[in-house]
This record gives C-alpha cells, sequence and structure tokens, in this order.
C-alpha cells in the first residue's frame, strides 16, 4: 500500500509554482543546529525539499546535500533554484542503507498517514550510517485530518509521535514545540524532532 495521500500530491502538482516562487526562507536556526551534529561537508538527504531553500544554505555551508521530492512538478521548481537535478522520491521507495550522515525532513513526513508512519521512520533509520542524525518537523494535533486545501496531515500529538519513533532505536531523541505558521498563514504548534541513531 503507498504511504502517501494523492490528493496531497495532486495540491503540489497544481500549485507548485505559487507553492515554490512564495519567497519562503530557510529555517536557519533548525538547520544550524541539525548541521552542527554532522561531521563536516557529511552527506544530507532531505525528503520534500519543496522549493528547496532548506538544501540551498545546507549546500552553501559545504555538506553533500541529495534533495528529494515526492512531487515531479515540485521537483522540477527546486531545480530551478538549486541549479542542480533533484530526485523525485516517494518516502515509501526510500531503500538506501547506511548511507547519509543526516536525513533531513521539514515540513514533509507530516503527509505521511498515521498508520504508515512507523515504517517511514524505519526506512530514515535505516538508510541513516551509525550516529546519523534525523530532523523532522510536524503540524501538533490530536487526530489526522486535513486542512482547508485538503491537503492530508497526520497531526501528532507530542506523546504519540515519540511512541512512534521508539526512542529505544535511537541514541538521542528531542522532541521541541515551537508556534508558528505554513503555507495556509493558521496559527500552528510545530513539533520539531532531532533523533541520532545508535552506534
Amino acid at each position: 500500500m503507498p504511504s502517501h495521500d494523492a490528493i496531497t500530491l495532486n495540491f503540489y502538482a497544481g500549485e507548485a509554482e505559487i507553492y515554490a516562487a512564495r519567497g519562503q526562507e530557510a529555517n536557519h536556526r533548525r538547520i544550524d543546529t541539525f548541521l552542527k551534529a554532522l561531521p563536516a561537508g557529511g552527506t544530507i538527504l532531505e525528503l520534500g525539499c519543496g522549493g528547496g531553500q532548506d538544501s540551498e544554505a545546507m549546500l552553501a555551508r559545504g555538506f553533500d546535500v541529495t534533495p528529494t521530492d515526492g512531487s515531479p512538478e515540485i521537483a522540477r521548481e527546486a531545480e530551478k533554484r538549486l541549479g542542480r537535478p533533484v530526485r523525485v522520491l516517494l518516502f515509501e521507495d526510500l531503500d538506501a542503507r547506511n548511507a547519509f550522515d543526516g536525513i533531513f525532513a521539514n515540513a514533509s513526513l507530516l503527509h505521511v498517514p498515521r498508520k504508515d508512519l512507523p515504517r517511514i521512520i524505519e526506512r530514515v533509520h535505516a538508510a541513516l550510517r551509525a550516529g546519523g542524525v534525523f530532523y523532522a518537523s510536524f503540524k501538533a494535533g490530536l487526530q489526522e485530518g486535513r486542512d482547508r486545501f485538503d491537503r492530508y496531515y497526520n497531526y501528532p500529538s507530542l506523546g504519540w509521535l515519540r511512541s512512534v519513533y521508539d526512542a529505544s532505536r535511537w541514541r538521542a531523541l528531542t522532541i521541541e514545540e515551537e508556534m508558528g505558521s505554513g503555507y495556509d498563514d493558521e496559527p500552528t504548534n510545530w513539533l520539531h524532532v532531532m533523533a541520532v541513531k545508535k552506534t
């Protein structure tokens, strides 16, 4: 069964140019925290790169970044910004093993159906090298649902998300809450997760 929502992908296909060109800045504070935990020049996989602003910031810091997105249309827009190929990759197709020092998933895994999220996190875990760092952010909530654009969100609570990650598989696991917003401009309680794979 696919671990993605077709309606959500169709939204990004139709809005790709507007979505990528909206002038969103990279979240340098989160990126800096992530990069400080990696070896200099380390390998990074970005899942759901969107317009490419986060990959751009990490490339500028000298890291070896592989940007990916599940939407071919969004990937093409990110390529325009980055001047390099952006691989089209659905989360369920991630099959790398011990390949990356870090995996960065800013506001992307929040679209994975709840029942599939543990399996996708397992794939991320397998793709990381020992000691590798995994960052992801989610819109907090109590149950899955859709926003006003009909995009699917898993809307996890802090406790539910911690259980899905299974702390026993990580050397360190931290979840921080922060108020912000998103493409819908609605006030949003974000959950920022940093996990370090056991060595």
